[in-house]
């Protein structure tokens, strides 16, 4: 199976790094330099500081290179670049190509998820082989062979099940699903949450904080998942509550990073400054915000971070501003 991933940041590099273990897989990095030091030196020091790139990874920054006569094209791109890289690919994606996106975000303005996008920009392709992968999935960990499982979605079974072995490790367990919707949204929305639980880590405070907004948290995106089309059962999962927890309480998520940072009393443009990578729940939470008020659906901790975020509220006021809503029943 030739594979082609679209994308090098560190998730999209470690996924290249795993279909590579038993397939014929071409990774392309949108900067011609980075893919000729990736070639080179078999490194990703930006992305992936220390790790080896196997030699069976080939890198290039041609996309139709990358894409010509693939099997399986793994799209790695953040939301805010996913539609306009793949309508450039689009031409050379064969028809029978299963697609799968890695993204976890929302495209502004159309409040589009991933999949829906690709079949925009695929009208031809079969929307039953386009599907998302996603789960708690940090990428230095599962790049070390730390053990880690993730979830495949897609309505076609055989093809999620092919797709299955690409990926299956005696340390990467893969499971698949049928609830695209529910798997994209939670994997979206865990992003706000996570600059959530940042904020609440930033500003010291302890476990039982965290474990009160975590469990909200899945209740606020269940709540929204499941008005969108997405059913109950897949935010009990990986890609629900087992990708919140992972996000919500690592150093190494990037969103989480923010809300420590906004925590801390550093604004937002300082702290994304001195990023190298996107911090997908910094433009999610608009979306969020957006979708939740389409659907009728309440939102409060999303609701607050977005006041941090687009308002400058202070966060020890977005607390409180939780803590002191009306009591009302568990739900």
């Amino acid at each position: 199976m030739k594979i082609a991933v679209i994308g090098a940041g560190s998730w999209g590099t470690t996924v290249a790094c795993l279909a590579a273990q038993r397939h014929g897989t071409v990774l392309w990095a949108r900067r011609p330099e980075l893919a000729e030091t990736i070639n080179e030196e078999r490194r990703n020091e930006q992305y992936l500081p220390g790790t080896e790139i196997p030699y069976s990874l080939t890198v290039t920054s041609d996309l139709e290179t990358a894409v010509r006569g693939a099997e399986l094209l793994v799209m790695g791109v953040p939301s805010h670049g996913y539609r306009e890289v793949l309508s450039r690919a689009a031409a050379v994606v064969p028809e029978e190509a299963a697609v799968l996106s890695l993204s976890k975000g929302i495209e502004q303005g159309s409040l589009t998820r991933m999949t829906e996008v690709s079949r925009e920009e695929l009208p031809d392709h079969d929307p039953n082989i386009i599907g998302v992968l996603s789960g708690p999935n940090l990428a230095r960990e599962v790049i070390a062979g730390q053990p880690a499982a993730t979830v495949i979605a897609m309505n076609n079974v055989p093809r999620a099940r092919a797709i299955q072995q690409v990926f299956m490790s005696p340390s990467f367990r893969v499971y698949t699903n049928t609830d695209v919707i529910g798997c994209e949204i939670a994997g979206a929305l865990k992003n706000v949450m996570a600059i959530a639980a940042g904020m609440a880590r930033g500003l010291g405070f302890g476990d039982n904080t965290l474990a009160t907004l975590i469990t909200r948290a899945l209740a606020e995106l269940t709540r929204l998942g499941v008005a969108m089309g997405g059913e109950p059962r897949t935010f009990a999962g990986l890609a629900g509550i087992g990708d919140l927890i992972a996000t919500c309480v690592s150093s190494q998520s990037r969103n989480n990073r923010v809300g420590t940072e906004l925590g801390r009393g550093r604004s937002l443009e300082d702290i994304i400054d001195e990023m190298d990578m996107v911090a997908e729940g910094v433009k999610t939470t608009r979306a969020v915000l957006d979708l939740a008020e389409r659907h009728g659906i309440d939102m409060p901790i999303a609701h607050q971070v977005g006041r941090v975020l687009y308002e400058q509220a202070r966060p020890r006021d977005a607390v409180l501003a939780l803590m002191t809503r009306e009591a009302k029943a568990e739900n």
